[in-house]
């Protein structure tokens, strides 16, 4: 039955899988909200290999997403400044979007360690990639370096996944053999994860109040 259910669900995502959709996604991706663009462009380049999507075009329309989603962090960032941000990141709003001061004060950090070339590092690191763009609108970035290193790590990340997705197509057959076996594993890690920002959130919760 719950093997069954996620059958449903991923014929569901993989049947509104498009150009359009990929875009839309990445571009939430790149700005405040974490979404994995593991579950984006591996599932994408599954449906290139069986000839319904292009496997360059998904990697376009991905990375022009990652630019818009980046785009916009960079543009608010520029725009409020880091007064505002900082406060943004520590409100009850923030959080919701999984967002604290100390995540954008690492993603600056590491925009100061790196310099402007960071934004293109940035991409290929998780939990800094779609936070790297908030520190270089504060620093005030040329916008054409900053879309350039942007593009150019966003489209070396999403290469790297499309090739893992189109390749995975090969071993069809064997995941579909082991369906109910990896759903499980799916469901497990899920509660996992959600376990892990529960306690977090009250263990901050839990500091801030003492």
């Amino acid at each position: 039955m719950l093997s069954e259910l996620f059958r449903n669900i991923a014929d569901w995502y993989m049947g509104n899988m498009n150009y359009g959709t990929i875009l839309l996604l990445m571009a939430i991706e790149s700005s405040v909200l974490p979404l994995p663009s593991e579950v984006v462009i591996p599932p994408a380049a599954w449906k290139a290999a069986q000839g319904d999507m292009n496997f360059f075009l998904v990697i376009i329309f991905a990375t022009l997403g990652a630019i818009c989603g980046a785009l916009f962090n960079y543009f608010i960032s520029l725009i409020v400044g880091r007064k505002i941000v900082y406060a943004f990141a520590d409100s009850k709003v923030g959080h919701l979007f999984l967002l604290d001061k100390e995540k954008v004060q690492k993603a600056e950090n590491y925009f100061i360690k790196h310099g402007r070339s960071s934004t293109f590092i940035g991409r290929l690191v998780p939990g800094i990639r779609h936070l790297i763009s908030i520190p270089a609108g504060l620093a005030k970035m040329k916008l054409g370096q900053f879309v350039l290193f942007t593009a150019a790590g966003s489209l070396i990340w999403h290469t790297i996944l499309a090739t893992l997705g189109y390749t995975l197509y090969s071993q069809k057959e064997l995941l579909d053999k082991y369906f109910s076996e990896i759903s499980y594993v799916l469901l497990a890690l899920g509660i996992i994860f959600i376990a892990y920002l529960v306690v977090k959130a009250y263990k901050k919760k839990k500091v801030s109040t003492n």
